[in-house]
């Protein structure tokens, strides 16, 4: 499968690595909060056009923490693959999971962990080395114990092949048409939420420009000004 085709609905998949609060702890490499927003984001948009979507965690009772709370609401039935390798891909479980979707021709494996030096870098080799996927990596859902660690992570796994990504783009990647109206509803709701100024920038176009109907359900009156 060449890296020349977009990402679709129909050839990706979806891994959520380790997502936990003591690994998001040691996050440096970009605002946690940041972090948190963008994870969420993915997960919805993965959630938005029926992307498989794997949860793997590590350590979860001994060291880790419980995987966001926000994340696992979104996917509420998922099962947790629970691991003791720092390597994904040394558990049999991940490793089936992501090859029961590859049969369906799901061959783009979308990823977002912690942390990126770690966990994902291990993951992203090892997947490569034995299979013929094909890895895109999401930076900003993604972080490292410094900005440093990070930065050199995703130059070594893109000089093997892997695709690095931002959540965004993976949810326009998947659009790809507003004429596509079956997910347009939900995916401008998902930009409004969780896209910054971009998000702002459409609430500002839908109620000034068009006229539109706040989002918002505040039934507060608004009081004029009145000087003092």
């Amino acid at each position: 499968m060449s890296k020349l085709e977009v990402l679709t609905p129909q050839n990706s998949q979806l891994i959520f690595i380790d997502h936990q609060p003591q690994m998001a702890f040691g996050v440096q490499s970009i605002d946690r909060q940041t972090l948190k927003n963008n994870t969420v984001g993915l997960a919805k948009a993965a959630r938005i056009f029926n992307i498989p979507t794997i949860i793997t965690t590590v350590e979860t009772a001994s060291f880790s923490g419980h995987t966001y709370p926000e994340l696992l609401d979104v996917f509420p039935d998922a099962p947790l693959l629970e691991r003791s390798s720092m390597n994904s891909w040394d558990d049999r479980k991940v490793r089936d999971a992501l090859a029961k979707n590859a049969a369906e021709g799901r061959k783009k494996v979308v990823v977002a962990g912690l942390w990126t030096e770690v966990c994902n870098t291990t993951f992203a080799l090892s997947c490569l080395a034995d299979t013929d996927y094909e890895i895109y990596m999401v930076s900003d859902a993604s972080g490292g114990t410094t900005l440093e660690a990070h930065n050199r992570a995703m130059d070594r796994m893109t000089q093997v092949g892997v695709v690095p990504m931002t959540w965004q783009q993976v949810l326009l990647e998947w659009q790809r048409d507003w004429a596509r109206k079956e997910t347009y509803d939900a995916v401008v709701s998902l930009v409004m939420e969780h896209s910054g100024a971009y998000g702002m920038g459409i609430d500002y176009a839908v109620t000034m420009v068009h006229k539109g109907q706040h989002r918002s359900q505040h039934t507060g009156a608004r009081l004029d000004p009145l000087g003092a």
